[in-house]
């Protein structure tokens, strides 16, 4: 491996590895993390560091301040409920689409296998996992209406739903439970055809994390 894709790879480990834990919530909102912590962590200079750090302030994620580190971006309330806005108009979207299709009965399979893995899921000790099958399960969804755009805007809300979901979901022991079973119901409501209801618990669904992520 020549000297360039040395460094081109170790910047991005030191990315990869400061936005897991930005995404995941090991690193909090508004807090200042510095390019000598990470760089010590991953036994690497501070020069693949600085880059990445430089690329996650592109995407919003970090606020570098000169000779004094960089400020994990917090989740503003209203960011949570654009989000929120734009999956429950997504997600309510795909089902009447999946319904109207006659699909509704095999995505709701591939939906209850996700779902099967989530409820898997040891929690607290493994959020990150429990709230990557989250999202899974209602990608699972919108993908399977079959609009390869809306898909893409979708799969574009990935880092910002899995940091809205991990905010909602920390310290919270009362909450994974009531996502399951919600998540139940929706494969339930899904398989019969039953829109409606379906429509209306994608809603109250989506809002319930949303009003946790935003306190």
């Amino acid at each position: 491996m020549s000297t360039r894709d040395r460094s081109q790879a170790a910047g991005d480990r030191a990315y990869q590895w400061t936005k897991d834990r930005i995404l995941d919530g090991r690193l909090e909102g508004g807090r200042l993390i510095s390019e000598g912590e990470v760089a010590e962590a991953l036994e690497l200079s501070r020069t693949p560091v600085r880059e990445a750090f430089l690329r996650l302030s592109a995407e919003g994620l970090l606020r570098l301040y000169p000779k004094r580190g960089a400020l994990v971006v917090p989740v503003s309330p209203n960011e949570v409920h654009d989000i929120a806005e734009a999956r429950i108009f997504l997600e309510r979207h795909a089902a009447a689409k999946i319904i109207a299709a006659g699909t509704h009965r095999e995505v709701a399979a591939k939906m209850r296998a996700v779902l099967d893995e989530q409820r898997a899921v040891s929690m607290p000790e493994h959020t990150a996992r429990f709230t990557q099958l989250d999202r899974e399960f209602h990608a699972t969804l919108v993908e399977a209406a079959g609009n390869a755009l809306l898909a893409e805007f979708y799969s574009g809300l990935r880092d910002r739903q899995l940091r809205m979901v991990n905010t909602a979901l920390r310290d919270n022991t009362v909450r994974p439970p009531i996502i399951l079973a919600e998540h139940e119901r929706i494969c339930d409501l899904l398989a019969d055809g039953d829109a409606e209801p379906l429509q209306a618990l994608i809603g109250n669904h989506i809002a319930a994390v949303r009003d946790e992520a935003a306190h």
